[in-house]
């Protein structure tokens, strides 16, 4: 394929924007800082995140996920919904569920007739590498209630991991919150050697509970799919709540179960917003990067 003609869709899951390119088409090597270029909102498309895809349905499809300062994420719980609702639109995928590949294990994500995609994301772990001084075993040196010190305060976490890591910490108000002054304390405090996503988080009611989120290597977002999963899974451990739990995020809400073996599955809306491709100007420029 001519380097002009490099094909790219933009999609959001509740206000989480993704550009979803094929990496058969892409014709480059995705390097942190051409990652970076494609994802500046000036320069670039403009996204908070690439999902580049490969595979078949027949073979499997594997997605590897960029984030906008160039590094990698394991996980998606927006882009996943994303890239399912792209493979089906596109006649890549005419079955459900279907079975990706990402650095955080296979994961299943089946489009519902109304549109919407609930997705298996598997098992949560309260624990884990992510968190110095713990193992990761299930039920066994669980990251709940541990203290850190960022920004001159003193919090209490719940740290979850998603297949990738999340710190919650309750808080009583969420609109108070200097979210990029703690977000990007705790994400790289000295207790999350891989650094670490952070969700603020209020109980609402008996199943409902509101979120912020700061995301490792992007900050502030509107959603974060594996941080509602995180959200959900400390409400109902650290603050009794039943499954299923709303999870009302600044772009709109998402409804996360959670099974007595902490397995988890999300439901949620995916759009695309528009499809194009890049320009040889465009691509020659960041090829240089």
């Amino acid at each position: 394929m001519a380097a002009s003609n490099v094909e790219f869709s933009k999609w959001h899951g509740i206000g989480n924007d993704y550009i979803i390119v094929a990496a058969a088409d892409l014709g480059f090597d995705l390097t942190p800082a051409r990652a970076a270029a494609l994802c500046e909102r000036h320069f670039g498309i403009g996204a908070d995140g690439i999902l580049l895809w490969s595979g078949t349905e027949a073979a499997g499809f594997r997605l590897d996920i960029f984030n906008p300062d160039g590094s990698r994420a394991e996980m998606c719980g927006n882009g996943i919904r994303m890239l399912a609702r792209h493979l089906v639109s596109r006649g890549f995928a005419t079955g459900s569920p279907l079975a990706v590949d990402t650095d955080a294990g296979i994961i299943a994500p089946d489009v519902l007739a109304d549109g919407s995609v609930r997705v298996l994301m598997g098992r949560a772990r309260l624990g884990g590498a992510g968190i110095l001084g713990y193992e990761g075993v299930r039920g066994e040196s669980e990251a709940i209630g541990v203290t850190l010190e960022a920004a001159g305060s003193g919090y209490e976490f719940t740290f979850v991991s998603m297949g990738n890591p999340h710190c919650v910490i309750e808080v009583d108000r969420l609109d108070d919150l200097d979210l990029p002054l703690l977000g990007s304390a705790i994400e790289n405090h000295f207790l999350f050697p891989e650094r670490t996503n952070v969700e603020f988080m209020r109980v609402m009611g008996k199943g409902e509970v509101a979120m912020r989120v700061w995301e490792r290597g992007v900050g502030e977002t509107n959603a974060c799919g594996t941080g509602a999963c995180a959200v959900a899974v400390t409400a109902i451990r650290t603050r009794g709540l039943s499954s299923p739990v709303t999870v009302h995020l600044p772009g709109g809400d998402l409804v996360i179960e959670v099974g007595e073996d902490m397995e988890v599955h999300m439901t949620g809306p995916a759009e695309e917003i528009y499809s194009g491709s890049l320009s040889e100007t465009f691509i020659n420029r960041i090829k240089e990067l």
